[in-house]
């Protein structure tokens, strides 16, 4: 977690060939100043770019840039960002490998956009575990690094330190990600206000690659959508949302699937969570509350989703992330 009285160290990797918009997500989210956003517990982030080929590089459409680092700034950084690499089959570099190896060994953060991804596959350090690369790539990728557990549909795929996403705008999904779990989910939010774009996308790639669905159809599952958020305290059974949809309960899954490319029951649940942590950083509520609010029902049945989805229980997060007076929550 970031230090409370240093910036997190963020570091973008460059090289020839670099993908200008995967570059620019990382700059736009770590080096950008955001007065908007509260007083914050730590500092923003300070990021270094660092290249691998020099000090003068060619960026994709035209655009030259000059980098003052190399490699060895990676012995510092607490994350490293590893946009779109030159290609699937392109070596990486040994001293390359060497650095994001050792990063990675004393507990570095790195995360990889689209085809970035073969940078930690020639580390070895997916090996056995889930990961994920832009639909284009995925079936050579998995000929190529047939250790690595593959997710070819998921926008993101985080494995402890490790974090992959799919095209260049997942990158986006997965970089609020971090900011999400470094600041909470308030921040992540104006972020994602200044950036104009949803907070947190829910699905997979597929709903990008198959064609949208219709429009009265579309507008149908938001007005259901739009209607349960108003109220999560409520139980919602897959019979009662089919009914007030107006569908059967399968054409109502086949619907979500395409619109979100999660069952309705998955979608609840994440709109749950994400209620709980919006009220975990900002109310007083105690967790038996919040259980109740939130449609959970009791706080045992919380507290595993919760711990399940992100890894720590939730007083954990309230103590971290809590925009109020400690000693009022319970």
């Amino acid at each position: 977690m970031t230090d409370a009285t240093a910036a997190h160290q963020v570091v973008l990797l460059a090289y020839d060939g670099l993908c200008t918009f995967e570059y620019g997500c990382a700059v736009e989210i770590f080096a950008l100043r955001r007065p908007e956003l509260p007083a914050l517990r730590a500092p923003w982030y300070q990021l270094t770019v660092c290249s691998c080929d020099g000090a003068e590089l060619q960026m994709q459409g035209g655009t030259r840039l000059l980098v003052d680092a190399d490699l060895s700034v990676l012995a510092t950084a607490d994350t490293i960002v590893i946009p779109g690499w030159k290609g699937i089959a392109a070596p990486v570099p040994a001293e390359l490998i060497r650095a994001l190896q050792t990063a990675h060994q004393r507990g570095a953060r790195l995360a990889s956009i689209c085809s970035g991804v073969v940078v930690l596959a020639a580390c070895g350090l997916l090996d056995g575990k889930t990961a994920t690369t832009h639909w284009r790539y995925a079936d050579e990728l998995a000929q190529r690094y047939p250790a690595i557990q593959l997710q070819s549909a998921a926008l993101y795929c985080i494995e402890g330190q490790l974090y992959s996403s799919a095209g260049s705008a997942a990158g986006l999904d997965m970089l609020l990600e971090l900011v999400r779990r470094d600041h909470g989910s308030q921040v992540a939010n104006l972020v994602a206000q200044r950036l104009v774009i949803p907070p947190q996308r829910f699905g997979d790639q597929a709903q990008f690659v198959k064609s949208p669905l219709p429009a009265n159809e579309r507008s149908r599952i938001a007005r259901l959508m739009a209607e349960v958020q108003q109220d999560l305290s409520r139980p919602y059974p897959l019979s009662w949302l089919a009914q007030r949809a107006a569908l059967s309960s399968r054409q109502l899954q086949r619907l979500f699937i395409a619109s979100c490319g999660l069952t309705p029951q998955q979608w609840l649940l994440q709109q749950r969570l994400d209620l709980v942590r919006l009220l975990l950083e900002t109310s007083h509520a105690s967790i038996a509350n919040i259980a109740q609010q939130s449609g959970f029902g009791s706080e045992n049945m919380l507290r595993k989703h919760f711990r399940l989805r992100f890894s720590v229980s939730p007083s954990a997060y309230r103590r971290q992330f809590s925009q109020i007076s400690p000693a009022s929550c319970a």
